[in-house]
C-alpha cells in the first residue's frame, strides 16, 4: 500500500474542500424527483428554500466534520470511516443542491466559513481519540436528526419533494448516529453539547436567509 505524501495529502484536501464548495452539475435523481412540483406560493417558496439552504449548509458542514475528522484518526480503521461517512453524506449535498435549484434559490455565501470551522471541530476531535472523534458524530447525527424532524413538521403536505428528499436525509442521519453508538462514541460533557447547539442555531439562522 502505497504512503501518501504530505503534498499528495495537501492536494486530496484541496480537491475535497473543491468539491463540496464549488458549483457542479446537479443530480436529476434524488428521493422525491419523481413527484409534481407542488403549487407553491412565493412565500411559501421563499421560505422552503431557506430551510434547504440551511439544510444544504449542514451537510457542507457535515462533509468537513467527516473529512476532518479522518485527517486527525489515530486508526487507518477510523480514517476509512471517516472517509466512508463523508461519501455518504455527498448524496444529501447533491440532494440539497437539486432541491435549491428547483426552487431558483442558491446556497448560501458563508459555505467556506462554516466549512473551515467544521473542519477545524473535526480534526481536533480526531486528534483526541477516536472515541472523542465518534461521540462528536453521534451528537451532531442526533441534532441534525432532531433539526430535520422540525422542518418535516413544518413542511407539513405543503411540499411532497422536499418531504422526501428530508425524510430520505433523517433516517440516513439516524443509522449514522447508531453507527458511532456501535463504534464506541464517547458521551459529550453537556457544555460541548450546549456549545454544539449553540453553534448550529447561530449557523441556521444565518443560512436561511442567504
Amino acid at each position: 500500500m502505497r504512503h501518501l505524501s504530505l503534498m499528495d495529502k495537501i492536494v486530496h484536501e484541496v480537491d475535497s474542500v473543491l468539491q463540496t464548495l464549488a458549483p457542479s452539475a446537479v443530480t436529476t435523481i434524488y428521493p422525491g424527483s419523481e413527484l409534481p412540483e407542488p403549487p407553491l406560493t412565493i412565500k411559501q417558496q421563499q421560505h422552503i428554500a431557506g430551510l434547504m439552504r440551511v439544510n444544504h449548509t449542514g451537510e457542507v458542514c457535515a462533509q468537513a466534520l467527516y473529512q476532518g475528522q479522518a485527517l486527525g484518526a489515530r486508526s487507518p480503521e477510523m480514517k476509512i470511516q471517516m472517509k466512508t461517512s463523508a461519501l455518504e453524506e455527498k448524496a444529501h449535498l447533491a440532494w440539497c443542491a437539486a432541491r435549491l435549484e428547483a426552487l431558483h434559490a442558491s446556497p448560501s455565501r458563508l459555505n467556506p466559513l462554516w466549512y473551515g470551522l467544521s473542519f477545524i471541530l473535526g480534526a481536533m476531535a480526531g486528534c483526541i481519540s477516536d472515541n472523542v472523534s465518534l461521540g462528536f458524530v453521534a451528537e451532531t447525527e442526533r441534532q441534525v436528526t432532531k433539526h430535520l424532524a422540525g422542518h418535516l413538521a413544518n413542511l407539513a403536505q405543503i411540499d411532497p419533494k422536499t418531504q422526501a428528499i428530508l425524510t430520505q436525509m433523517h433516517q440516513d442521519e439516524q443509522q449514522h448516529a447508531e453507527l458511532a453508538i456501535q463504534m464506541g462514541a464517547y458521551e459529550l460533557p453537556l457544555v460541548i453539547k450546549k456549545a454544539m447547539r449553540l453553534m448550529a442555531k447561530t449557523m441556521t439562522s444565518i443560512s436561511y436567509y442567504g
